[in-house]
């Protein structure tokens, strides 16, 4: 909360400390005064005291020595200065800025007020070109602002219960040429104006000098000076100027004859500029023939004649009260169901003020809802898209997953954050596929014997089961593998020649296909024993199988793919492709089993090496304005091609390759 004294131009002025809350728009009054001896605004010779704005005296800020005039000078009698004053009516046609008031370095007690409330805006620029208050298209909030050395009270009333205008209002002396302009939207109502200027500078005061408007701080518009004509140089940035500049730009005084042939007469009032609440209104002096009393041009009377306008009240019955509404706050919920407020406010306006009411003064409206239900869109929400997958083991503990997906309100899949994260379903867990064996087993002994006759073998099947995740089988059954194999005789035999087979190896997969092989050699049975002989001496024998496949166990589904095709290009990085598959333990059909993560790629780049383009000797241009050929887009056409060889084939090498 920061609070100010309220203090203008007017003789009723009070001093009163208002505060506005950070972040509102209305003002709370915490006290009718504020302490004695407070200046009344920025650079004021003024003091309040006991809730008014006085002119302090000479030997101190609250003293009884001499008064100060109106000129500031101590024990004056207002003749250092000269009040400069008058109406700006002229009308506008172009929506814009326009230049309606000059005022010259050394003014004091600047009052520049629009008569009625309407959709214009005042706005000011140095002549420096610095934009002081409404400048580049941008309506600045009221409340102060400094420029040309001194401080500007920029006021615009409430635009809901008040009918008064805009107003500028600084103490001055100002040190440099300040333009004042109207951001004109609709129909003028009419902006008086006031200053005081030392009397040797005070003739010539505002008469705006047409063609040297500084403009900087004010674009988007284009300019024209007094006739009508687009002003030159720096006026081109793009200010409209009004076309005329209005009779009321303080001429030089009159001839000493004419004085007594015109003068000043009263002819009313401005409107109120407030319907209620204490507005304000001015009497409104013309000049006239002073036998027959008719209007003339205001040029024809000395301006420094011409009376004060003196501000008047009007309309003090107090405006009724009303309901202030504010904005609607966020929504509390970004989805579903949520709640909004706004504060509504009991409010009535009084002398250009708008202050806070009780609520019973408001009775007669129905006072509007300052909560309220708001959606900003349907949450979305978890959904399982599929089935709990087979446990990852055949045996023991694995895991199994399932697709679990954050589904908008229109089915699509959108990121995991817009669900409620407290809420999602598990997309893993753990599986038991049973207890695993971790131990050898075996069948019994073949009942009949390699060999028909003589020393032969007897095998049987051994097999290790265990929980099929460490890819080293033996680790789980020990390494004292049964023997798979034992010797045996079917008694002594004559000398024959037959093919013996050894034992077959393990399979050479751990799941799926695969193959295993054994020994196969020609043996001499005789009752001397038995020697190895040469393939040759069995060859009347059908020779045993040395390898066969086989298959441990089944693998699921795994991916396959082809060889890699031709690359697409032969240099300038082509890409080659290749099939991959996920089949089934067949090979036949296709499965989704397959592990996504570890699926092979299907692309990949080849020839990254760039291109040598072939230089042909007798391509080259034959006209020097190939280029105009190539702008043109003629190379498409036989003969340019020809005629300009060089030029088309570079830019046909430029061009991306499909």
């Amino acid at each position: 909360m920061s609070g100010i004294p309220v203090f203008g131009l007017s003789s009723d002025q009070r001093c009163e400390l208002n505060c506005r809350a950070v972040g509102f728009r209305f003002y709370v009054r915490q006290s009718d005064r504020v302490i004695d001896g407070t200046p009344c605004g920025p650079n004021q010779t003024s003091v309040c005291v006991t809730g008014q704005c006085q002119s302090a005296g000479c030997d101190d800020l609250v003293g009884s020595g001499k008064e100060r005039d109106r000129c500031g000078v101590c024990g004056g009698d207002n003749s250092a200065c000269q009040l400069i004053s008058g109406l700006f009516q002229h009308s506008l046609s172009r929506v814009g800025y326009h230049k309606i008031l000059e005022i010259p370095p050394g003014a004091t007690k600047i009052n520049v007020t629009e008569m009625v409330k309407s959709r214009n805006y005042l706005a000011l620029l140095s002549r420096s070109g610095r934009s002081i208050i409404n400048g580049n298209w941008a309506i600045d909030r009221p409340g102060m602002y400094e420029g040309v050395g001194t401080m500007f009270m920029y006021r615009r009333p409430n635009e809901i219960t008040s009918t008064a205008g805009e107003s500028l209002l600084a103490d001055g002396p100002t040190n440099e040429i300040l333009d004042v302009y109207m951001i004109y939207q609709q129909l003028n109502p009419g902006v008086h104006y006031e200053f005081l200027m030392p009397s040797e500078n005070a003739v010539n005061a505002q008469r705006p000098k047409d063609n040297q408007l500084d403009v900087n701080a004010v674009k988007g518009q284009t300019g024209s000076d007094a006739n009508g004509r687009t002003l030159e140089g720096h006026e081109r940035s793009g200010v409209r100027h009004p076309t005329p500049i209005p009779d009321n730009r303080l001429p030089a005084a009159p001839p000493a004859n004419r004085v007594r042939e015109y003068n000043w007469k009263l002819s009313g009032s401005t409107d109120c500029s407030a319907s209620c609440g204490r507005g304000r209104r001015f009497p409104v002096f013309v000049c006239v023939q002073r036998i027959s009393h008719t209007h003339v041009s205001s040029a024809l009377c000395d301006s420094s004649t011409k009376p004060s306008a003196q501000e008047e009240p009007c309309n003090l019955q107090p405006c009724p009260a009303f309901w202030d509404i504010g904005e609607w706050s966020e929504c509390s919920k970004t989805c579903g169901l949520g709640l909004q407020h706004r504060q509504v406010l009991c409010r009535q306006a009084y002398a250009n003020r708008t202050l806070t009411a009780h609520s019973s003064r408001c009775q007669h409206m129905e006072r509007p809802e300052t909560s309220s239900t708001c959606q900003m869109k349907i949450c979305s929400e978890w959904q399982i898209r599929s089935e709990w997958s087979p446990c990852s083991v055949p045996c023991g503990v694995g895991q199994r997953s399932r697709e679990v997906h954050c589904v908008s309100n229109v089915g699509d899949i959108v990121e995991d954050d817009e669900c409620n994260m407290k809420l999602r379903p598990s997309d893993a867990e753990n599986c038991d596929a049973g207890p695993c064996t971790k131990s050898w087993f075996f069948s019994e002994w073949s009942a009949q014997c390699s060999a028909d006759c003589g020393v032969g073998v007897r095998t049987r099947s051994v097999l290790c089961l265990s929980n099929h995740i460490s890819s080293l089988p033996l680790e789980g059954c020990g390494s004292q593998r049964p023997a798979q194999a034992q010797p045996c005789s079917s008694g002594p035999c004559e000398s024959r020649t037959e093919w013996f087979t050894g034992p077959w190896s393990q399979c050479s997969a751990d799941c799926g296909l695969g193959s295993q092989q054994r020994a196969v050699v020609c043996l001499l049975s005789s009752e001397d024993g038995v020697s190895v002989m040469p393939a040759f001496e069995c060859s009347s024998l059908d020779r045993p199988l040395s390898q066969q496949s086989c298959s441990t166990r089944a693998c699921g589904a795994q991916w396959l793919h082809t060889d890699w095709s031709a690359c697409s290009k032969t240099c300038e990085a082509g890409y080659r492709v290749r099939e991959v598959r996920c089949l089934s333990d067949d090979h036949m059909t296709r499965s989704d089993q397959c592990e996504p993560a570890l699926k092979p790629h299907q692309r990949e780049e080849c020839n990254p090496e760039p291109c040598l383009p072939l230089i042909d000797e007798k391509c080259s241009d034959k006209y020097f304005n190939c280029n105009v050929v190539v702008q043109a887009r003629l190379c498409v056409y036989d003969y340019y091609q020809t005629a300009c060889c060089a030029s088309c084939r570079r830019v046909s090498l430029r061009r991306p390759r499909s």
